[in-house]
C-alpha cells in the first residue's frame, strides 16, 4: 500500500510532511482549480516547491488545464502531473510537450466509468479512481475496481479516511486522502497526518 496526501497549501504542513519518519510516496497541490479551498496561488506554490521534497513526488493537481497554466508551471520541480477531464490526445500532448509522468483521473459513479482506464493506460504512469465530488471529499463504491487489470498501478481516492485504511490491506492501491486529514476546511492537521502515516506504516510492516 502506497499512499499520497493532497491538497497541501502551507510551508509548515509540507516540512512536516517530507520529514515524516514515513513520509508519503506522493504530495500533491491543487495547481489551477480555484473552487477548491486548498488551491495554492503560483506565488504560493513556487514557495512551497522550494522545499526539499525528499524521498516524496511532488504531483501538480490540474483540471483541464490550458497552455497559460502549463507554461507557468513548467520549469517547477513537479515529478507527475494528475490530470482531470482531459481526452486521450490532449493528455499524450501534455506528456509528450512537458516530459511529465501522467496520473490521469477518473472519476468515477459506475462500472462504465471505471472501464475508461483502458483509454489512458498507454500514456498514463498511473491511474486515479476519484469520486464525482471533486474538491468535496464525496465517495464511491471502491468495489468498482476490483474487476480493473491487476497490472495497471492504480490510485484511489473519494473521502477515505483513516479509519478506512486497514479496508485496503493487501490491496496494492495508493491511497490519495486530502479531506480526512484537516481540522477544517482545507487546513490539514498533523496529528491526523501522523497517525495516518503510521497507520499505512504499520499495516504494510
Amino acid at each position: 500500500m502506497g499512499c499520497k496526501i493532497c491538497g497541501i497549501s502551507d510551508t509548515k504542513t509540507l516540512t512536516y510532511i517530507v520529514n515524516h519518519s514515513y513520509p508519503p510516496q506522493f504530495i500533491g497541490f491543487i495547481v489551477n482549480w480555484k473552487a477548491s479551498s486548498r488551491y495554492v496561488d503560483f506565488n504560493q506554490l513556487k514557495e512551497l516547491l522550494n522545499i526539499n521534497k525528499k524521498q516524496s513526488k511532488y504531483v501538480a493537481v490540474l483540471v483541464k488545464p490550458d497552455g497559460v497554466i502549463l507554461e507557468k508551471i513548467k520549469d517547477l520541480p513537479f515529478d507527475y502531473y494528475q490530470i482531470y477531464d482531459c481526452g486521450f490526445d490532449e493528455i499524450k500532448q501534455i506528456k509528450e510537450k512537458y516530459n511529465k509522468k501522467i496520473i490521469t483521473a477518473l472519476t468515477i459513479e459506475n462500472k462504465e466509468d471505471v472501464k475508461k482506464y483502458k483509454v489512458y493506460e498507454t500514456i498514463s504512469e498511473m491511474i486515479l479512481f476519484d469520486s464525482k465530488g471533486y474538491e468535496k471529499s464525496m465517495s464511491f463504491n471502491h468495489d468498482l475496481l476490483n474487476e480493473v487489470d491487476g497490472s495497471i498501478k492504480k490510485m484511489i481516492a473519494g473521502n477515505i479516511k483513516i479509519e478506512d485504511v486497514t479496508n485496503f490491506k493487501n490491496k496494492h492501491y495508493i491511497l490519495d486522502v486530502s479531506g480526512s486529514l484537516e481540522s477544517s476546511k482545507g487546513v490539514k492537521d498533523i496529528n491526523k497526518i501522523d497517525k495516518f502515516l503510521n497507520t499505512v506504516h504499520n499495516i504494510n510492516s
